[in-house]
């Protein structure tokens, strides 16, 4: 076997790869081989174009750093950590690395990367995870750590010794970067049980796995790169996928604003909630949806709340509060669009509502309270027929009480409990959360923008006042959700980007969401 250095792979950060398919881990593992031999790559050169990638961002973002530690485990991921420690020696690093897994239960490339590892000067320390992770609390001066303990095969609950490495990981001070996914982490679905590898960057190989993309996996990829060894554009091409990726090109573009525009086009949005002591939930998607390109909006709220409303936007319409004054008003006649759930609560005057509006023939939005109110018709088998436009904008909880299971659930398969709301519910869902997911129940799409700091009261009215204005804008209901979950994220990223994350008020995208939405072309909106 050759020293031959590998040819060193770009990797590419996510922001700068979108939009993409998106693959679960099996797809990736079962297609791979077939991929690289169509290719004429051979699978021992994919584990040395994997390794040297490692190597080759490691040394982009910390050119100083001198002293390494790879932690490796077996199979291929295991692999591409000897690979990476051999190149990282050979560029004169000082480098340990802590095996799992003995030389003599190593096989194919994997042990061919071992011995050729073993050619160098490297230290190498096997044992089993509980004696390295004290090894590895003892190596002070170490100032990163490779990860390469588990491939994207890993999945279910990490043993008790790999949690005792995983922790001792995590309790480091060293910076880390983990080798196509932060151990521990589900490839499929981005839980963790209990625990994984803290990455400050993860490199991911050939595809982009889902389970990298939502959920908890939040808290663990860090800054996520592709390197793509050469077959992403092959593998793409092959291997079929229902889930995407999308960013800030290529997104459905809205069109410009016509010379002859009235306010009868693009239309009225009527905006249903804002029960007793909870008048800012309505207010703020109703404004949302006019920031957002609704040229009218009309609002049924509490009686108690007009005041609190309406005071100081006088461009808001006032609907009227009881499901037979809201059949005979004009209001409804014009509607195009309705939001139906923010502040809405769940008492007689909100069930009411709640029934009448649902079975208008006009596309909705339904969220908060009235996606309590839909699981409970569900169970009642009275969930109105099917045939007009329905978007869900659970959270996980909410989403829970729409498919009658638990929040932890949702959480093992997010994918899974997308698809199974616009299914079950005949529409479209969008389900909440770090890596919000679209679906139409048969494709999945990950929004990419977005931040923590949006976790705070009356972000997703905002978002329900976006959706609503999209739809009277965009002919696809599924484009309409998608690019509402878009510039909902990217106006919270710009704010975030100049100002932080901490106090972020859902009232501050505004000014934001006006200057996004004024940009026809959608594909420049990132760069501004």
């Amino acid at each position: 076997m050759s020293l031959a250095k590998p040819t060193l792979m770009p990797a590419v950060k996510l922001a700068e790869c979108l939009p993409r398919p998106v693959y679960r881990a099996a797809q990736v593992k079962d297609n791979e081989a077939r991929v690289a031999a169509a290719q004429g790559i051979e699978m021992y050169s994919l584990m040395e174009s994997a390794g040297g990638a490692a190597f080759s961002l490691l040394r982009t973002l910390w050119p100083q750093i001198t002293r390494v530690l790879v932690l490796c485990g077996k199979g291929n991921n295991g692999g591409d950590g000897f690979v990476c420690a051999r190149l990282l020696r050979q560029a004169g690093l000082k480098v340990s690395v802590l095996s799992t897994v003995a030389k003599v239960d190593l096989k194919g490339d994997a042990l061919n990367a071992y011995r050729q590892l073993e050619l160098s000067d490297v230290d190498i320390i096997q044992g089993n995870e509980a004696v390295l992770a004290r090894d590895l609390g003892q190596a002070e001066d170490v100032e990163l750590i490779v990860d390469s303990l588990f491939d994207i095969g890993f999945h279910g609950l990490l043993s008790p010794d790999a949690g005792v490495l995983v922790q001792a990981v995590n309790r480091h001070p060293a910076r880390v970067l983990s080798v196509d996914l932060p151990s521990g982490l589900c490839a499929d679905s981005g839980c963790v049980n209990p625990a994984a590898v803290a990455a400050d960057v993860t490199l991911t190989f050939i595809a982009l796995k889902q389970g990298l993309l939502t959920g908890q996996a939040a808290d663990y990829v860090g800054d996520l790169y592709l390197a793509e060894l050469g077959l992403g554009q092959a593998f793409e091409q092959k291997v079929h996928s229902d889930h995407f990726i999308q960013g800030h090109r290529e997104l459905p573009r809205l069109e410009p604003v016509s010379a002859v525009r009235h306010k009868s086009s693009p239309g009225l949005v009527l905006a249903i909630g804002g029960n007793q002591m909870m008048p800012g939930a309505i207010r703020l998607a109703g404004e949302a949806a006019l920031r957002c390109g609704a040229s009218m909006l009309a609002v049924a709220c509490h009686p108690d709340n007009l005041s609190r409303v309406f005071n100081g936007r006088p461009e808001m319409m006032l609907a009227p509060d009881r499901p037979d004054e809201l059949a005979k008003s004009a209001v409804l006649d014009k509607a195009k669009a309705l939001i139906l759930g923010p502040g809405l609560g769940r008492d007689d005057w909100a069930r009411e509502l709640f029934d009448f509006a649902v079975r208008q023939p006009v596309p909705c939005v339904i969220d908060a309270d009235a996606l309590y109110l839909l699981g409970q018709a569900h169970q009642q088998t009275d969930l109105p027929a099917a045939g007009k436009v329905r978007v869900f904008t659970p959270h996980n909880a909410e989403a829970a009480c729409l498919l009658g299971c638990g929040s932890d659930e949702i959480n093992r398969d997010r994918f899974a409990a997308v698809k199974a709301i616009a299914r079950r519910y005949q529409g479209i869902c969008l389900l909440k959360g770090p890596g919000t997911l679209i679906s139409d129940g048969k494709t999945v799409w990950i929004n990419a923008s977005g931040n923590p700091g949006m976790a705070t009261g009356g972000m997703g009215d905002v978002l329900s006042g976006i959706i609503a204005a999209m739809l009277l804008q965009l002919g696809d209901p599924l484009d309409a959700v998608r690019l509402a979950a878009w510039l909902h994220g990217q106006a919270a990223d710009n704010i975030a980007a100049s100002q932080g994350l901490r106090g972020l008020l859902a009232s501050d995208l505004f000014p934001e969401l006006l200057r996004l939405v004024n940009r026809h072309q959608v594909e420049g909106l990132a760069k501004i």
